[in-house]
């Protein structure tokens, strides 16, 4: 990537231009529709049946219905909209710390969002589960094995599913990031998905798998994220990445539970949701996923790159720990790794040098202090050992820095004693 003066910077956070800045299949696509027409969506266009089908061809056979939306936020919009007239309940429930958009309903199923808001009450029919985190929370590892750690992690979900039947109603939607990103770049732990998913319809309720930060190929051994964990989602939400920068988004379901609006008398319609360009830029995205076998590429040069982390890691001990399935990865910095107590101002210092040598990173997390490292599906090995090598100097640097601080405050502390 390069500024306005030519300078080039590695960007290493940027899942949206998925294949790639500017990819010229994905510019050329979207080029030449807008050159030839696009418009209102009333107006039917072979592009969007085209991208339609293409969609359903990567999920399981029963989600075969697409609803073309303008952002992530849109689409889980939408499924709280469609789980409510299919059920008939109202209750939601979500992991804590979970991003789920920025509209009032998915605002309000978002505690990464409500957690900062100033006297923010939390929706009485939005129920938050414990973040399934193996580092910091509630149940952890080494303590307990990952599979495990699904199994009490889902154990806690269904306890809220019984509190709900309990009092007479019934779970309208469970949704949950295939990974979870803002909150941390947090794993779901080995099996957790299908004895939540089992939990939450034995009420009645749907499940939804949102993926607009983790699909298209992104975790290297699926197409899908949430297909790691052997479910089958209600609905799949999906979206950022889909148009590598274009605004294009989805919520994908089943002939039945997309009847419902029918049922109902209410006609769904969107302006721009599946416009002619817009899904142009979409069938170029996956069409480049294919014919440059980014998927692939993905897992190869993550398990190189989550190989350099660990490496890292056994080096510097403000890392606390490294995680990352394909080109999805988190580091945790910390300042005491026994006690794994969070450190963001690390954290920031260790981004902003790295800025300052024109490797773009960010940090995530409840507690600000997990480095994120989302690229561009192009990232190759030698743009990892460009990173590591950076980030190993920005380290050392910091680590140096602590220590003439820790030295000083123990000789203010002799001299205080004196």
């Amino acid at each position: 990537m390069y500024d306005e003066n030519g300078i080039e910077y590695l960007d290493c956070i940027n899942n949206v231009a998925h294949v790639g800045h500017c990819h010229p299949k994905v510019v050329a696509a979207a080029a030449n529709q807008l050159a030839q027409q696009c418009t209102n969506s009333r107006f039917l266009h072979d592009n969007m049946v085209l991208c339609a089908q293409k969609i359903a061809s990567t999920m399981p056979e029963q989600l075969s219905v697409v609803f073309f939306v303008n952002s992530g936020s849109e689409a889980n919009d939408l499924a709280i909209r469609l789980s409510r007239h299919y059920t008939g309940h109202k209750d939601v429930v979500i992991l804590d710390h979970a991003y789920h958009g920025t509209t009032i309903t998915t605002t309000d199923i978002s505690p990464h969002k409500w957690h900062h808001l100033k006297d923010y009450k939390q929706k009485k029919w939005v129920h938050v589960a414990p973040q399934p985190d193996a580092y910091r929370g509630m149940f952890r590892s080494p303590e307990h094995t990952d599979a495990d750690l699904g199994r009490l992690y889902a154990g806690e979900v269904e306890k809220i599913t019984d509190r709900i039947a309990k009092e007479g109603r019934g779970v309208g939607l469970f949704l949950a990031e295939s990974l979870q990103s803002c909150a941390g770049q947090v794993f779901l732990p080995e099996g957790y998905l299908k004895p939540v998913y089992e939990a939450v319809r034995s009420t009645g309720g749907l499940c939804l798998a949102d993926e607009v930060q983790t699909g298209f190929g992104r975790i290297g051994t699926h197409y899908w994220a949430f297909q790691e964990q052997g479910v089958i989602p209600d609905f799949v939400t999906i979206g950022k990445s889909m148009g590598n920068g274009f605004p294009v988004a989805a919520l994908v379901t089943t002939p039945e539970i997309a009847g419902t609006f029918v049922k109902m008398g209410i006609e769904y319609f969107n302006s721009y949701g599946g416009n002619a360009a817009s899904c142009a830029a979409t069938l170029a995205v996956m069409q480049v996923i294919e014919d440059e076998q980014l998927q692939n590429h993905a897992k190869r040069v993550g398990d190189y790159f989550l190989t350099g982390l660990i490496a890292l890691q056994k080096k510097h001990r403000q890392i606390g720990d490294v995680r990352g399935k394909g080109l999805f990865l988190g580091i945790e910095i910390v300042s005491d790794r026994v006690k794994r107590i969070p450190d963001a101002c690390t954290a920031h210092l260790i981004i902003m040098a790295m800025r300052a040598r024109n490797v773009i990173l960010s940090v995530e997390g409840p507690a600000d202090n997990v480095v994120k490292i989302k690229p561009p599906m192009c990232f190759t090995t030698a743009n990892v050992d460009l990173l590591l090598g950076i980030m190993d100097e920005c380290l050392s640097s910091a680590g140096e820095a602590a220590v003439a601080i820790e030295s000083a405050i123990e000789r203010d502390h002799v001299l205080n004693e004196e």
